[in-house]
């Protein structure tokens, strides 16, 4: 899992901060050395890594803290709260309304998964009862409309694109114009992949945002991208009003630390995260319990919103009226054993509860 093993790291920083058995300078230093090691190992810029060890160091004056401080928990909170000042630019991002028509267009760089986290995307809105519609505006790419085609197929939801049109922004326009006229509330605009070397790319991008004038711009950032992260999400910012971020591929062995980077430097919150290929493998970010995963605390909240997803509200009471009289069938049995197949690998599943056990799942697997 991405970032599993950044966490892994500064869950051993802290564990071997809390061993010592007096929290001095030196102790702080080498917890804090040990932790800008592992964020910079895991690709995070290298100026937003020494930020943070500079205001770590400001708020833990561990001379000026009372005796009766617990310095321990005093430092973790700190790196906690810089960790998730990292992570979240302060300001929420655009959120659409039911019954209102929403267009959001989605930019990023080649290959890092945009046509299937519009699919992604949509098909997450259409569950929570928004009317979604998809427009493919890539001309640039073979088989991009194709693509979108079968994913939009696949998940039941509206699409349109053209084969013979090489224009984007006339795609674009009477897409958006055509569902407008159809009420849906969510319209989504795929684009052409970019990089900041690609002047004429970055100009028709521009012009797709003119011409549609999205309520929301998305950044879809691939999790392996590295050190050039910040660089590249930095162009598109100065380009379109890149408005929130998406990172996909979590669930491979990238270092994910360019994720970071690129919330920096679109000053944008990360929206959702992709952890897989298939449709539902798609999960709201939340930046606190995300870093607490991180750190090692765990992250309960999220690990039950995982069992409700699979386990409805509406079959809860019955299951525990059966359990409560006794009557626990091999049916029963069997239910739940499907349920927790449908809560996806253990590896996931354990990602809830700590990185570290995470861990230990990945090098058993190796």
């Amino acid at each position: 899992m991405v970032l599993a093993e950044l966490g892994g790291s500064i869950t051993r920083a802290l564990q071997q901060m809390s061993n010592a058995t007096i929290i001095d300078e030196k102790v702080l230093n080498d917890c804090l050395n040990e932790i800008t090691r592992a964020l910079l190992q895991s690709d995070v810029q290298f100026k937003l890594v020494r930020d943070m060890q500079t205001n770590i160091k400001k708020i833990v004056n561990i001379d000026d803290l009372a005796a009766g401080h617990n310095k321990r928990k005093i430092i973790q909170q700190a790196i906690f709260n810089e960790l998730c000042k990292m992570l979240d630019p302060g300001k929420p991002s655009f959120t659409p309304k039911k019954g209102k028509s929403s267009i959001v267009m989605f930019v990023g760089l080649q290959g890092s998964g945009k046509t299937t986290t519009c699919t992604k995307y949509a098909y997450y809105h259409q569950r929570k009862g928004w009317k979604p519609a998809l427009v493919c505006a890539d001309t640039f790419r073979a088989g991009a409309f194709d693509q979108l085609k079968q994913n939009a197929t696949k998940a039941k939801i509206p699409f349109y694109g053209s084969y013979m049109e090489s224009d984007p922004v006339k795609i674009a326009v009477e897409g958006v114009e055509r569902f407008k006229e159809e009420n849906c509330d969510l319209i989504i605009v795929d684009t052409s992949g970019r990089h900041k070397q690609e002047a004429s790319l970055f100009e028709e991008m521009r012009q797709v945002a003119e011409a549609t004038k999205p309520d929301l711009v998305i950044f879809v950032m691939d999790s392996s991208i590295g050190q050039a992260a910040f660089d590249q999400a930095q162009a598109f910012k100065q380009s379109v009003a890149v408005g929130a971020v998406i990172v996909t591929k979590m669930d491979g062995h990238a270092k994910g630390g360019g994720a970071l980077s690129a919330v920096a430097a679109t000053k944008s919150p990360v929206i959702f995260i992709g952890t897989g290929e298939h449709m539902d493998e798609f999960e709201i970010f939340d930046v606190k319990p995300f870093v607490s995963r991180l750190l090692g605390m765990g992250d309960l909240s999220g690990f039950m919103d995982k069992i409700q997803e699979v386990v409805p509200m509406d079959q809860q009471p019955e299951l525990l009226q059966k359990i409560a009289e006794g009557h626990f069938t091999l049916r029963t049995m069997y239910e739940q054993f499907q349920n927790i197949l449908k809560m996806g690998p253990i590896g996931q599943v354990c990602f809830f509860n700590a990185p570290r056990i995470q861990c230990r799942v990945n090098a058993k697997r190796q």
